[in-house]
């Protein structure tokens, strides 16, 4: 099978580190080149990584089969509705969009081109994390909790406008509720207290009846960081701690799905999942703002 032909957008420090380096390491997809709304930020990743730095958006999507978004949650819903609309298979970021109609609007686009949509919720491509899961599905559990406490707002690359002024909740929320909604079964209700931008506590009710509680803060000193997500029975306990599951394997994973996502085939974290992660996210922020 030929390698999917995978455009990214995005020229900021994400597409540095992350997508560019993954797409372009990898055997199963081929990085064919850049876009981004500046320039010259596209054209210096595209010269790292030998590939071409496309004049626009629409060119992009001319030349390859998926496109991978590394821009804001409101930048990527609006783009990745032009780019299923192309036909284009999606690598989103998460959460897929900055609100719900973004969200809905990127879903329905998704759905009605027939696209294959993937969702880089990076805990779940761990291996460790996926031992996890399988690990405690069908339990009877009572209820669990999980932890996100990073420093995303105190500086550096990551304190990004979208982060420093929605706080912790879109940035960190959709990894814990994700986690738990896979090992709980789904949310289908959320209780939220705290402060937006300081700590945000949450309180889960599984459709399975269990209960779970989740701690978000991007205010911590490297460390005082946590990543943790534990379920609990009447017979036992099970946990991961994502800080020691993330290995270089993930994002060599990511690609390698990205590949089969991009010929059709179905992924579990599709813009469904995102859609779905965005709704209990809204009503928490919705509480909180209230």
């Amino acid at each position: 099978m030929t390698a999917p032909r995978v455009g990214l957008v995005g020229g900021g420090p994400w597409a540095t580190m992350v997508h560019a380096p993954m797409l372009a390491s990898s055997d199963a997809v081929e990085l064919a080149g850049v876009w981004a709304r500046r320039p010259e930020a596209a054209a210096e990743l595209a010269g790292a990584h030998g590939v071409t730095a496309f004049a626009s958006f629409e060119a992009l999507l001319d030349a390859v089969d998926a496109v991978a978004f590394a821009v804001p949650p409101a930048v990527q819903a609006d783009l990745g509705v032009v780019a299923a609309s192309a036909g284009k298979s999606l690598l989103l970021e998460k959460p897929i969009a900055a609100d719900l109609d973004g969200a809905q609007r990127l879903a329905d686009a998704s759905q009605e081109a027939g696209v294959g949509t993937q969702v880089l919720l990076t805990w779940r491509y761990a291996s460790a994390v996926r031992s996890f899961l399988a690990d405690v599905a069908g339990g009877d559990w009572l209820g669990g909790r999980g932890v996100f406490l990073g420093g995303a707002q105190l500086g550096g690359p990551f304190a990004t406008p979208w982060r420093l002024e929605r706080g912790p909740l879109l940035d960190l929320g959709p990894h814990v509720v994700d986690l738990l909604d896979a090992a709980l079964g789904p949310v289908v209700e959320v209780r939220a207290s705290g402060d937006l931008l300081g700590w945000v506590g949450l309180l889960l009710t599984h459709e399975s009846g269990a209960v779970s509680d989740v701690a978000l803060c991007a205010l911590m000193e490297p460390a005082a960081g946590r990543t943790t997500v534990e379920v609990h029975s009447r017979a036992r306990s099970a946990a991961v701690d994502v800080a020691t599951a993330l290995d270089g394997d993930v994002f060599a994973t990511v690609a390698a799905e990205l590949a089969r996502t991009a010929v059709g085939e179905p992924h579990p974290l599709d813009v469904g999942r995102g859609l779905h992660l965005q709704r209990v996210l809204a009503d928490a922020e919705a509480q909180l703002r209230d």
